[in-house]
């Protein structure tokens, strides 16, 4: 068990919006990008949005920008998705990650630990 605490998932129509969050032990968080994927059923690992400590190091798929944001806050090591303009598309179970910068960067295509994951899904 990784301790990841992610909350915030649920049902919407198209169109609407969700916040996900995912708070950390300080251990986790102070060490690491952290960060979401997803995965739909029969579909592959597709990392969604990821955030350094500091917050200079922001990365998004190319399916959420400008639709997704990702935030932090520091004090409650959490991590925060928040899921605009949503699409059936974006149905799938999210993940909160932790994972190690790729030099100073982190990048949305690495996925360390993960936990449970908690569940979206957007009708149309």
């Amino acid at each position: 068990q990784t301790h990841l605490v992610e909350s915030g998932g649920g049902s919407v129509q198209a169109g609407g919006s969700l916040r996900l969050s995912c708070q950390a032990p300080v251990y986790i968080y102070s060490a690491n990008c952290m960060g979401w994927f997803r995965q739909a059923v029969g579909k592959e690992r597709e990392g969604v949005a990821v955030i350094g400590r500091g917050g200079d190091s922001i990365d998004y798929a190319a399916s959420v920008k400008g639709r997704f944001t990702i935030s932090q806050d520091n004090a409650k090591n959490t991590v925060y998705l928040h899921m605009n303009s949503l699409e059936p598309e974006d149905t799938a179970m999210y993940y909160c990650t932790a994972s190690s910068p790729t030099g100073r960067t982190c990048r949305v295509d690495v996925f360390g630990i993960w936990d449970h994951g908690t569940q979206v899904t957007v009708s149309s």
